[in-house]
């Protein structure tokens, strides 16, 4: 992700908007993802040394979670508690990633690389929107 991309999407004097527009921002991304596994979960499996079973599977959670975030995300005022979920979980996939690919993976070199930038990328988002939750109080 981008500074100037993030820059620009927090460019706002309305906390409630900043926390929409990364939540809608989280939910294109994780959906995207997760479809990307739902496909071709064989394909990417292989390039990343992981599961297509697993990868299957975890494409359908992103899919299904990024439409709850998308959903969310287009609410006025989304819920303090549904974003807090969201940060939460964010962060939980984050720890769950760099715990799989230390404890359980034998990945590819590319999986070695995708699987720790997914959850930094994922970890960003849960501070993201956490600090944005704040702002808005």
């Amino acid at each position: 992700m981008s500074a100037p991309l993030l820059a620009n999407l927090s460019r706002t004097t309305d906390p409630q908007t900043t926390l929409r527009r990364f939540l809608a921002l989280d939910a294109v991304v994780t959906t995207g993802n997760g479809l990307v596994y739902v496909v071709a979960s064989g394909p990417v499996g292989r390039l990343l040394g992981v599961g297509s079973g697993l990868l299957l599977g975890l494409g359908a959670l992103l899919v299904v979670f990024g439409a709850g975030v998308g959903c969310l995300a287009s609410r006025p005022e989304p819920s303090a508690l549904a974003v807090t979920a969201v940060v939460e979980v964010n962060l939980a996939w984050a720890v769950a990633s760099v715990a799989a690919l230390l404890l359980w993976f034998s990945p590819t070199t590319a999986g070695a690389f995708w699987i720790p930038v997914q959850a930094a990328t994922v970890a960003g988002f849960a501070g993201l929107q956490h600090l944005a939750s704040r702002a808005r109080g």
